[in-house]
């Protein structure tokens, strides 16, 4: 009797499985990144983009890359709490990672390119940064192949390393393979996990959608934020998939830990007073954040690595 009943019980759960993922459709992942019809990707213009993502010349002091805080072992962020920029100050706001970050529909790839090698995580000016690049003869011939005509200037650049990040995108993930039918690609405390997600834990609220994000702004409520005066204290809600590779979480880096991030969830923020609205408490069990960090787990595909290419000179 005892073997019958567990045997109805892993048919029950696999029926539950398939049915969770088979309501959801609005999960999968079907579509590539957006691209500007005048900077379409091609193989001279990513690799442009990859030399001058990894290329410390593009910063003031000659030490610091758009890869020193977007690193590819860190899960293209760096690993603190809080950045490190020029003259190695710390801005208040964690560096997020650059996966999937061509899905951003609130700001374009190229516009977002040339903000940190001009402001403080680089500082350099962009007339000088120009100077350096005219002044290394391997970067006329790469810029010559990828956007003939178009010349050597902050554009170019912007655009070069915006092609270089469209390729920055999340692996296929259990809950992808999931998704597509494969019963046994994930365990059923990801099934369970991705309920309450929809359900009682109420991530939905802010992560929807193929990349889990609502692209919005939300102060959640995290320990420490500050009286930040800008935008009220809110940050925009990240994309999940892949984030376990990028702790510590939240804009100041203030839980090491996906448990951490649901328990604080669970508790409805640790600065309730300031939160958004949308966070209440939830009074998740301990299992029951098992479940969700097992299902935010199963957003991970294999580590997205690129190799520093060889820089010209």
């Amino acid at each position: 009797m005892g073997s019958t009943l567990k045997v109805v019980a892993a048919v029950l759960a696999a029926v539950a499985m398939d049915a969770i993922a088979a309501e959801s459709a609005s999960w999968e992942r079907t579509q590539a990144p957006p691209v500007p019809e005048d900077n379409t990707v091609t193989y001279a213009r990513v690799e442009l983009g990859k030399r001058l993502f990894f290329d410390t010349r593009l910063s003031a002091s000659g030490t610091t890359s758009c890869a020193t805080c977007h690193n590819p072992a860190f899960g293209w962020s760096d690993g603190l709490p809080t950045a490190l920029g020029h003259g190695q100050k710390a801005p208040q706001r964690r560096t997020p990672t650059l996966l999937n970050a061509a899905y951003n529909t609130r700001q374009a790839l190229e516009e977002q390119a040339m903000q940190p090698i001009a402001s403080a995580e680089m500082g350099l000016d962009l007339t000088r940064m120009v100077e350096r690049l005219e002044s290394i003869k391997g970067y006329r011939v790469y810029f010559d192949q990828a956007y003939p005509r178009e010349g050597i200037n902050p554009r170019t650049v912007a655009k070069a390393i915006a092609t270089f990040e469209r390729t920055l995108v999340s692996r296929t993930s259990p809950f992808d393979r999931w998704q597509d039918g494969e019963r046994t690609a994930v365990s059923p405390a990801v099934a369970r996990g991705f309920a309450l997600f929809r359900g009682k834990a109420n991530c939905i609220a802010c992560h929807e959608g193929p990349q889990f994000t609502d692209g919005g702004l939300h102060n959640v409520g995290v320990r420490g934020a500050g009286a930040e005066a800008d935008r009220g204290g809110a940050h925009r809600t990240p994309s999940l998939r892949d984030v376990v590779y990028t702790a510590p979480y939240m804009h100041n880096g203030a839980y090491r830990t996906l448990r951490e991030v649901v328990e604080m969830y669970s508790r409805g923020g640790d600065e309730p007073a300031k939160a958004d609205p949308k966070i209440r408490k939830l009074g998740l069990t301990a299992s029951e954040i098992d479940d969700v960090v097992a299902f935010l787990e199963s957003l991970a595909g294999d580590p997205v690595v690129v190799a520093a290419p060889q820089l010209p000179y």
